[in-house]
């Protein structure tokens, strides 16, 4: 018997339904390949993953045992090794011909920070170099091409469970290394590709020296095209030794530290790169060795002779609080930070300690003294000076 019309009919719907859909399934799983594909040959030149999982609505991209190439002279092979990175994307952000990122988070990693001798920060090199390159050229007229989107956004980046690894060749050569563990931090948003609006960043972690674990953290917002920022720095019980190439920067120098702790909050803010930033240092139960007999002179703890430290603390039962203001022109060849903050802090020392300038200007004597005396030993120029 023939089938009914209106059966007939609602069959074909049925099928021309499944082809649809299956039609669509077929789609999205080649739009999947596409974009594993991108996603690969984007990493090649910069690192390598091990995995890389496209979501079936193409809402996130998981990348698994993510490592990014160092450059050339890097202190460590990767800048940045990750167990898995997911990135939660904005499908609709597509059919406007742009990109919205929901989220991007960073879990289980190790990412190098590296402070050049100039003072200068390198962070993910290779990343940045990519990114620049491969970033469009910018458009003067928009109105002309309305399918342009203004922006792209990435509301959110994290990193979860890590640590941050800071190599300064600052300070010595091979660069000193401080780790953060234990690490966890929040970037975001980030307007592309101005960079002009704020961006809030906030970072905490732990600092381990051979006798204490001092807690780190840093938060505020930063806009990173005109580098304008207000941010607030607070370090609690961080062990001195840990910070010792910072303290004690004579050549020759012997000074040990032998205990203490730092506390340090510290608000900077900078606009049209003009730097303001109050803070206080305090220093707890600081120790430092005793020279040994004959290196008096050479042996100086922030510029002032350890000697003449160490008998002072005692009358402080070894805490000492310094008040401290940065103020000048980044763009001012003459101000550099750290010897401003380091002059600050040495002034700071003398004054809290009640050592007068006097003593301050004849340990300097003494301490040029004594290393042109070890010169002198040491190059077989007869016998020392009286």
């Amino acid at each position: 018997m023939a089938m009914p019309i209106r059966s007939r009919t609602g069959l074909i719907v049925a099928i021309v339904a499944a082809v649809l859909v299956l039609g669509g399934l077929g789609g999205l799983y080649a739009i999947q390949r596409e974009i594993k594909q991108r996603v690969a040959e984007a990493l090649a030149p910069i690192g390598s993953a091990s995995r890389i999982d496209i979501s079936f609505w193409l809402t996130s991209v998981e990348l698994r045992d993510v490592h990014l190439k160092a450059p050339h002279g890097w202190p460590t092979t990767d800048s940045l090794r990750a167990g898995r990175i997911t990135v939660t994307t904005d499908p609709r952000a597509f059919l406007q011909h742009r990109i919205h990122i929901r989220d991007v988070t960073v879990h289980d990693f190790v990412m190098v920070v590296v402070r050049n001798a100039d003072g200068s920060i390198q962070i993910l090199p290779n990343l940045r170099d990519a990114v620049a390159s491969a970033a469009p050229a910018p458009v003067a007229d928009t109105s002309s091409h309305p399918g342009l989107p203004r922006e792209n956004v990435i509301d959110r980046v994290a990193f979860e469970n890590g640590s941050f690894e800071f190599y300064d060749r600052s300070v010595s050569d091979p660069p000193h290394r401080v780790t953060l563990s234990d690490a966890k931090a929040t970037v975001g948003p980030i307007h592309l590709p101005a960079l002009a609006d704020r961006t809030q960043v906030a970072v905490t972690g732990e600092i381990k020296g051979p006798q204490h674990t001092g807690q780190v953290s840093f938060s505020g917002w930063v806009k990173i095209a005109s580098e304008d920022s207000q941010t607030t720095t607070t370090l609690r019980g961080v062990d001195v030794a840990t910070l010792a190439p910072y303290l004690i920067r004579k050549p020759g120098a012997r000074t040990q530290i032998a205990g203490g702790t730092l506390d340090l909050d510290i608000t900077a803010t900078v606009s049209a790169f003009h730097v303001h930033a109050p803070g206080t240092i305090t220093l707890r139960q600081l120790q430092l060795a005793r020279p040994a007999q004959g290196h008096e002179a050479l042996d100086t703890f922030l510029a002032i002779p350890t000697h003449i430290a160490i008998d002072a603390l005692k009358a402080h039962n070894g805490d000492i609080t310094l008040h401290f203001v940065l103020d000048g022109d980044l763009h001012d060849p003459k101000f550099k930070l750290d010897e401003s903050l380091m002059t600050e802090v040495r002034a700071g020392f003398a004054k809290a300690l009640g050592v007068s300038a006097e003593d301050v200007v004849k340990g300097a004597g003494e301490t040029a003294k004594g290393i042109g005396e070890a010169l002198r030993r040491l190059l077989g120029g007869g016998q020392p000076s009286k």
